[in-house]
């Protein structure tokens, strides 16, 4: 009985005094080993469309519309008379302006028929000089006269012109402001119709400065394909994220920098023959600077930020410690940063399990498949 009890006792002392407890087994994480590797350097500009040339028609004379010869919406030429004006006042104006130059030009034919019968005349005293310099002071008014006239004469012929309202471009129309009876007046407000030349067609892209001299320095370079002085080529991705078949000219000349922004705005021709492009879409402009044969790529979930802003990995040691880096990321390559300083070829970057790492901590590592490779980018780098 004393055995069985003593037993006991030593049993429940030795139950009572546990060990330390395991340590937790060090996180799982999936890495990436960086390879260097070739890559097309594309830079992508979101842009809208403007019309190459805008006309906004008004009328130059007042009138009364009588017809429009157009329909809107519809392309138009150079000259193509628009609108009628009734020309009828006009008409009857001109026909005026024409008969007093008529008038004119006899009245300045009998003043210098008469200074001439006076000339020989007033040589033989058989007329007073008095009367001689007044035939001649008379034909000079008839010529002041004849000239003033024949002025008259053509600003009536002009306005009567003006009747026609004329396409100062060719172009595409918008909707007309009158119809047949309205009352226009010469330099009014408001346009009859407003012409847009579509083809070709202005792309402008707002940019930080910085963008516009790292493509100019490309273009000096020769790393941006060119397509003339001073322009390089360019194309564009439209609003349903189709390409857009014919290729343009980005050009870099006559940049202003807004001094509020500091942006600039880089202005790109592109052809339109048949209209795709519209004033006001929304599109996206590439240009590819060539090729980065040793290029360092880095999935955009394995970057996170630090409180200082900057760009930041999880690199695992070969004592399979992990450490955060400091990076700098040139842009986006798809769903990759494109890594231009702060890590090396061979490295291996903590792709999956990042929010359970801790610098200096050990983990427990494999190589990331492709489904672990893509996905959000990385929440902010721990700290330490």
């Amino acid at each position: 009985m004393r055995i069985f009890f003593l037993a006991s006792v030593l049993l429940t002392a030795a139950c009572s005094h546990k060990g330390p407890p395991a340590p937790p087994p060090p996180p799982e994480v999936a890495v990436m080993t960086l390879q260097p590797q070739p890559v097309t350097l594309v830079t992508e500009l979101p842009a809208r469309t403007a019309a190459f040339r805008v006309a906004e028609v008004r009328p130059q004379v007042n009138g009364v519309i009588l017809k429009r010869l157009f329909t809107e919406g519809s392309q138009v030429k150079a000259g193509q008379q628009l609108y009628q004006i009734d020309p009828a006042p006009f008409q009857a104006s001109y026909e005026s302006a024409r008969a007093s130059l008529e008038r004119a030009q006899a009245t300045a034919t009998a003043s210098r028929l008469l200074a001439q019968r006076y000339k020989p005349l007033s040589e033989a005293r058989a007329v007073s000089q008095q009367e001689y310099d007044n035939a001649v002071g008379s034909q000079d008014q008839a010529a002041a006269d004849v000239a003033s006239a024949n002025a008259a004469m053509r600003t009536a012929r002009i306005n009567l012109a003006y009747t026609k309202v004329i396409a100062p471009i060719s172009g595409r129309t918008g909707r007309s402001s009158v119809t047949e009876g309205a009352l226009v007046s010469a330099n009014q407000a408001a346009a009859l119709v407003v012409i847009q030349q579509l083809d070709p067609i202005y792309v402008d892209a707002a940019q930080a400065s910085t963008v516009f001299l790292r493509l100019q320095r490309a273009l000096a370079d020769g790393q941006l394909k060119k397509a003339g002085e001073a322009q390089a080529e360019a194309k564009l991705i439209l609003e349903d994220n189709s390409p857009y078949a014919q290729a343009g000219a980005l050009q870099f000349a006559e940049v202003t920098v807004d001094s509020g922004t500091g942006s600039v705005t880089l202005r790109s021709v592109f052809p339109n023959p048949q209209n795709i492009l519209l004033p006001g879409m929304f599109v996206r402009e590439r240009l590819e600077e060539g090729v980065k044969e040793k290029a360092l790529l880095v999935p955009q979930r394995a970057v996170g930020h630090n409180a200082r802003g900057e760009a930041t990995v999880t690199v695992l040691a070969a004592d399979s410690k992990a450490a955060t880096r400091i990076i700098t990321t040139d842009r986006a390559v798809g769903d990759q940063w494109l890594v231009s300083d702060g890590l090396a070829a061979g490295e291996r970057v903590i792709v999956v399990g990042i929010q359970s790492v801790r610098p200096g901590s050990v983990v427990n590592a494999h190589e990331a498949s492709p489904d672990e490779l893509s996905g959000p980018p990385a929440a902010s780098q721990p700290q330490k």
